[in-house]
C-alpha cells in the first residue's frame, strides 16, 4: 500500500527530531544543539550532532546524516514507507493508505514483510492466551503463578502457542502469509520429507522487541515435562533478528534507563518481567547469550552506568568476571552484584518484596576493583604469590579502560584494597599496555603481510598459512620476514578517494550559497546575485555541486533565491546526495563557547557582512585561479602533442597560454599569493 502524499507532509511536519532519535540514543544540550556518541559506529568521544532548528542530524565521524525519516530508515534497517508508518504510530496519525501497482509490491522490502509477519504471529499468541480455553488454562496459569499482572502481560505482549502441530501455519495461510515468509521468520519448519510444521508448540511465549518496540523474535518455555524438548527455545536469526545485537527488555526499559542514567542487567526474560513488575523498570537481559560487545553499545546509547546482577552461585561469579573486562573496554562504569546462593533476581524480588530487593542492590552492588580483589583475597589467603597474580588481573582489567585518567583513579584503589605502594601499580599497568600495544602491532603486521601474500601468490605456492607454519618451524616470525612488503596498494586508494583542490572551493561556493544565499552583500545586491554573475557560463567539475548550481541558477531565472530548506526537504528518490551535502555545508562541527559569549568575547562571524562578503569574493578568485591553470596545463599538453603542428597553430596556443597566465598572475596579486617564477 502506498502513502498519499498529504500523508506524508502530515507525518513529516508532526515528527520531531529530537524527539524521533532520543527514542535510541540519550542526547545532551551542547549549546544550541545536542550531541551523543554516534549509534552507526562504535566510539567513545560524541561525534553525533542533531540540530533541532533545521530538524536535521549529522554524524562527524561517520558520515551519516538526514532527517527524522532517514534516521528511522537507518537505525531499523528499514525502507522508507515503513520509516514514515513508524512515524505516524509515534504521533498517532492515522493513515490511508492507496494501492500499490505489482511492481511496487514487488520492490517490498523483505525486512518490512517479515516484520508485519511477525506482528500477525505476536497478536496470534496473545489471542491464544486470552482467549482460548487451552490458553488460559495453561498459558494464563502459569503467567498467575509466577505474579505477573494482566498490566504486565500486555507490556511485554506474553503469549501462548497452541500444543498442535500447524495451528500457526494454518491461521498464517489463512490471512495471506505465504508458507516461504512464515519461515523466513522462523516461525515454522520445512523437513526433507515435506513435512511443515509450526517451530512453537505447547509453550508460554516472550516476544522479543527491538528498540522501537517492533517484534522481531520470540523466546517460549515449554510447561510439560518432556526429556525430547528443550525447556527454552528461540526464534533462529533471521534478516531482522540477530541474538548478538539484542537486549530482551530495551524497548520497555529505555526511558526509565535514561531517566535513572543506569541499567540493570540480567540473565533471564522472567527476571526482568519480575523487576519491571516491581518497579525496577531499568532492567534488561542478554537473553540467553553471553555478553556481548554488541549489547554492550546498545546500553551505551541510554547510559554509561551499568550494574550486572548475577546468582550468587560459582557459575554466577564465573560469568560475571567473564563480562566484565568486556563492559570495561567499551568505556562503562560498570558494577556487580551477586545476590544470595541459591537465588536469581526473579525468585530474590518475589522472597523479600520490591523494597528489600531495592535496598539489597544499593548496598551489596561493588565496582568490578572490589569484586574481583574480593574473590582474589578470599583466595589468596596468606600466599603472596596469590596476591601479586590478583594484583596483577585487576591491572588488567583496567588497561581496557579507554579513558587514561579512569585508569589512574582506578589505580589508586587497587592499591588501597591490595595495601601495596601506588606506583607498582601503575608500572604493572603500564607493562601490560605495553604488550598489549605491541601484540596488536604484531597482529596487524602479521594481518597485512597474510593479505599482501594472498595477493602475489601463484598457483603451485605456499599459502599464507603454510609459510606462517613454515616459519614457526624455523623460529622466525612471519611479520617480521615480510616486514618490507610495500604497502603501495592502500595508499593508492587512500589517494582515489582524495578531493581535488577545485572540489574543495566548489563546495566551499556550494556552503556559501545554500546558508547565505539570501543575504544583501551591498544594497539590492544578494550573495547569490553575485556568485551566479561572476561564475556566468562556468559549470563546476564536481557531479553534486553542479547539480545544486544549476539548481539555483533555475530558480534564479524566476526571480527566486532557494534555501537550505529548498535542499533538506527535497523527496524526490535521486536527491539523497543532495540532501545528504546540504546536511553536512549547514552543520557546524563546533560552537562558540557559551562562557565566551557570557564575558563578552567577541569571535569574528562570516554572517559579518564585511566577512561574508570577502569569504566570496576570495571564493570565486580561487575558482577562476584554478580553471585558469587547468587550462595552462592543457595548453602545455597540447603544445607537446602536436609536433607537426604548424607555426599558425602554435602561436594560436601560445597565445591563449599567455592569456591565461595573464589572468593567473592577476588574480594571485588579487588574493595576496606569492609567484615563484
Amino acid at each position: 500500500m502506498r502513502i498519499p502524499e498529504e500523508t506524508v507532509d502530515r507525518i513529516r511536519q508532526a515528527s520531531d527530531i529530537l524527539e524521533v532519535i532520543n527514542d535510541f540514543v540519550s542526547l545532551k544540550k551542547r549549546g544550541t544543539n545536542y550531541i551523543a556518541c554516534c549509534p552507526f559506529h562504535n566510539e567513545k568521544t560524541p561525534s553525533f550532532n542533531v540540530n533541532p532548528a533545521r530538524q536535521i542530524y549529522k554524524c562527524f565521524g561517520c558520515g551519516k546524516a538526514g532527517d527524522a525519516v532517514r534516521f528511522v530508515m537507518d537505525i531499523e534497517n528499514i525502507g522508507y514507507g515503513e520509516a514514515l508508518r513508524y512515524l505516524a504510530k509515534k504521533y498517532s496519525i492515522e493513515i490511508e493508505e492507496q494501492e500499490q501497482t505489482p511492481e511496487e509490491l514487488l520492490r517490498q522490502n523483505e525486512r518490512e514483510s517479515l516484520l508485519i509477519v511477525l506482528n500477525f504471529a505476536k497478536t496470534f499468541f496473545q489471542e491464544t492466551l486470552l482467549k482460548s480455553d487451552e490458553g488460559r488454562g495453561i498459558g494464563l496459569s502459569y503467567f498467575r503463578e509466577r505474579g505477573f499482572s494482566n498490566p504486565t502481560i500486555e507490556a511485554f505482549d506474553l503469549g501462548y502457542s497452541f500444543d498442535q502441530w500447524d495451528a500457526l501455519m494454518q491461521e498464517g495461510t489463512r490471512k495471506g502469509y505465504s508458507r516461504e515468509l512464515l519461515e523466513k521468520a522462523g516461525l515454522i519448519i520445512s523437513k526433507e520429507a515435506g513435512k511443515v510444521f509450526d517451530r512453537f508448540r505447547g509453550r508460554v511465549m516472550f516476544p522479543i522487541h527491538n528498540v522501537s518496540g517492533r517484534v522481531i523474535a520470540f523466546g517460549a518455555r515449554i510447561l510439560k515435562t518432556d526429556k525430547n524438548q528443550p525447556k527454552y527455545l528461540n526464534s533462529p536469526e533471521t534478516t531482522v533478528y540477530h541474538k548478538s545485537q539484542v537486549l530482551y527488555g530495551i524497548y520497555q526499559a529505555k526511558q526509565t534507563i535514561r531517566q535513572e542514567d543506569i541499567c540493570y542487567l540480567t540473565e533471564g526474560y522472567t527476571d526482568v518481567i519480575s523487576l519491571h513488575q516491581a518497579g525496577i523498570k531499568n532492567v534488561v537481559a542478554s537473553s540467553g547469550t553471553s555478553l556481548t560487545t554488541e549489547q554492550i553499545r546498545l546500553i551505551a546509547r541510554f547510559t554509561p552506568n551499568v550494574t550486572i546482577l548475577y546468582d550468587g552461585d560459582a557459575a554466577g561469579i564465573k560469568a560475571a568476571l567473564r563480562g566484565l573486562d568486556m563492559v570495561l573496554e567499551e568505556g562503562l562504569n560498570l558494577k556487580l552484584l551477586l545476590l544470595p546462593d541459591g537465588e536469581d533476581p526473579d525468585s530474590y524480588v518475589h522472597k523479600v518484596g520490591a523494597e528489600a530487593f531495592k535496598t539489597y542492590v544499593k548496598q551489596h552492588s561493588q565496582d568490578f576493583i572490589d569484586f574481583k580483589a574480593g574473590q582474589w583475597l578470599a583466595e589468596a589467603g596468606d600466599n603472596p604469590l596469590k596476591r601479586a597474580e590478583g594484583i596483577s588481573d585487576v591491572c588488567a582489567s583496567i588497561t581496557k579502560i579507554p579513558d587514561p585518567l579512569k585508569r589512574q583513579t582506578l589505580s589508586q584503589r587497587v592499591a588501597q584494597v591490595f595495601h601495596v605502594n601506588e606506583q607498582s601499580v601503575i608500572s604493572e599497568i603500564n607493562r601490560l599496555l605495553r604488550k598489549q600495544q605491541d601484540q596488536t602491532k604484531k597482529d596487524a603486521d602479521r594481518q597485512r603481510d597474510r593479505q599482501s601474500r594472498q595477493k602475489d601468490s601463484v598457483p603451485g605456492e605456499p599459502s599464507p598459512e603454510e609459510l606462517d607454519a613454515l616459519f614457526a618451524d624455523a623460529g622466525i616470525d612471519s611479520a617480521e620476514a615480510f616486514s618490507n612488503k610495500s604497502s603501495s596498494s592502500s595508499a593508492s586508494e587512500t589517494a582515489k578517494l582524495t578531493k581535488t583542490p577545485l572540489a574543495y572551493q566548489e563546495e566551499e561556493c556550494v556552503r556559501l550559497l545554500i546558508n547565505y544565499g539570501t543575504r544583501e552583500l551591498e544594497p539590492g545586491i544578494t550573495l547569490c546575485q553575485y556568485v551566479l554573475s561572476e561564475l556566468h557560463e562556468i559549470d563546476f567539475q564536481t557531479k553534486p555541486f553542479n547539480l545544486i548550481l544549476a539548481l539555483f541558477r533555475e530558480a534564479y531565472v524566476h526571480g527566486d533565491i532557494l534555501t537550505a530548506d529548498d535542499f533538506l526537504n527535497r523527496r524526490k528518490t535521486d536527491d539523497t546526495d543532495i540532501q545528504h551535502q546540504t546536511i553536512n555545508l549547514t552543520t557546524p562541527r563546533y560552537e562558540i563557547s557559551e562562557g565566551w559569549l557570557r564575558h563578552e568575547i567577541h569571535v569574528p562571524s562570516e554572517e559579518e557582512i564585511s566577512i561574508l562578503a570577502d569569504a566570496a569574493y576570495r571564493n570565486i578568485l580561487r575558482i577562476k585561479k584554478m580553471l585558469a591553470e587547468q587550462r595552462m596545463t592543457a595548453l602545455q599538453q597540447q603544445l607537446r602533442d602536436i609536433s607537426n603542428a604548424s607555426p599558425e597553430e602554435a602561436d594560436q596556443i601560445l597565445t591563449e597560454f599567455m592569456h591565461y597566465k595573464r589572468v593567473d598572475v592577476e588574480i594571485s596579486r588579487l588574493l595576496g599569493t606569492v609567484i615563484s617564477g
